[in-house]
């Protein structure tokens, strides 16, 4: 008898995780429009050049063996659940499907600032962490040396809109980056990094324990702070602010964006059940309300019972994933399906190149240069396979996480050769 064909939508943390536990069970197909896998809590490390590319986003057909699962890179133009068939915008022929794994991610949410996608950059992937790499190293390479301090400071403004954990975690990254650069340029003054949040304080999903190991960093990093402040607009060399009913403009060097995440068109088109904010409705089981053999999960999906914290993270669409799979599986046999509470595993937060926050399961939170050692192993160990773990383990074991400085562009060009 011919094996089910599962269609798996999206290969971030969890399309990656539930295609790993169904390779070779089914006819599984993953569908994406990279051909990457990212771990996306480190992206800010391969900013700062702490880890290299291979390390944290590792191609699809190096975690499975294509005998067992089908690989397409391509964008999915319409899924139709009554008719089992999924359209690819390049690929000739739909995809049908058995069981369907709906995980294709959200998208940058500029919620309607005026020049905010033209002119900010979002932070989501590979490439906008070089663009904001390139960026940095643009603005420094057109100071002179003797430009003077209060001239240095107005070309090396950064603005961070949105104070969650992206947003701190990047605006400390940003500022260790770039005083270290204009100390090794010997240039004048220092730079600066502002972070706009609307919200009243920093990291507001998380508790207080890890909260107040966030603002400390971010007071050493020199960052500044501006809570209850809304962005207006955004342009090429500016950004406009309003805070207590008074509007600034200020010049920038660059504006990145953190402040939020929205569903793609695709999922705002799919005739099925959603919450208010636009969330597909799944049930504990994580299957869609109107469709048995559709599954929904990771920020595209309104969460089954879980831990307050955990909504819209990479741990939360990893032990989805887990569930998933199962499911499947049950489904397809004629077995019964399992529901499950998520729990928080614990968070590691990479704030600047020297420290870190960490807050572990039982809700006890620590930081400094101990919680970015922490960091790393916790997130070894999260890598999706074993041979992957191995081989980046033994990267960070022997080769060191030492960040790389911002160095003038044809020194960086050379380096990422």
């Amino acid at each position: 008898m011919a094996r089910p064909g599962i269609l798996i939508l999206g290969g971030g943390f969890g399309g990656m995780f539930t295609t790993l536990d169904l390779a070779g069970w089914a006819d599984v197909t993953l569908v994406s429009d990279e051909d990457h896998f990212l771990f996306t809590p480190m992206l800010y490390e391969y900013l700062s050049g702490e880890v290299e590319e291979w390390h944290i986003a590792p191609k699809y057909n190096e975690l499975v063996d294509e005998k067992d699962v089908r690989l397409i890179r391509d964008e999915v133009t319409s899924i139709d659940l009554d008719a089992k068939r999924v359209t690819l915008r390049k690929f000739k022929d739909p995809l049908e499907f058995d069981a369907l794994v709906i995980s294709a991610g959200g998208i940058t949410n500029y919620v309607g600032v005026e020049g905010a996608e033209q002119h900010s950059i979002p932070f989501r992937k590979i490439g906008h962490a070089d663009a904001l790499r390139r960026r940095m190293v643009d603005a420094l390479d057109r100071i002179p040396p003797d430009l003077a301090p209060q001239d240095v400071r107005r070309d090396l403004t950064f603005v961070v809109v949105g104070a969650g954990a992206s947003g701190c975690e990047l605006s400390t990254k940003m500022a260790d980056l770039l005083l270290d650069a204009v100390k090794r340029r010997a240039l004048q003054g220092e730079p600066r990094v502002l972070v706009f949040e609307m919200g009243d304080r920093v990291v507001p999903g998380m508790g207080e324990q890890i909260r107040e190991f966030v603002e400390e960093a971010l007071r050493e990093a020199h960052v500044e702070v501006n809570t209850q402040t809304r962005v207006v607009s955004v342009s090429a060399d500016s950004v406009t602010f309003e805070h207590g009913g008074v509007r600034e403009e200020l010049k920038t060097a660059g504006v990145v964006w953190t402040g939020g995440v929205k569903m793609r068109p695709l999922i705002e088109q799919l005739n099925v059940e959603k919450t208010s904010r636009g969330l597909i409705k799944v049930r504990p089981t994580l299957q869609l309300v109107q469709h048995d053999n559709v599954f929904a999960l990771g920020d595209i999906a309104c969460c089954p019972p879980a831990d307050p914290t955990l909504p819209g993270t990479a741990q939360l669409a990893l032990q989805e994933a887990h569930v998933v799979a199962h499911n499947i599986k049950a489904f397809l046999s004629g077995h019964d399906l399992e529901t499950k509470h998520f729990e928080e595993l614990g968070e590691a937060l990479s704030l600047g190149t020297e420290r870190g926050a960490v807050l572990l399961a039982g809700g006890k939170a620590f930081g400094g240069a101990l919680a970015r050692q922490a960091r790393f192993a916790l997130y070894t160990s999260r890598l999706p396979t074993w041979h992957h773990r191995l081989r980046v383990g033994a990267s960070w074991f022997f080769g060191g996480t030492e960040p790389r400085p911002l160095l003038p562009l044809g020194m960086e060009r050379h380096l990422s050769a």
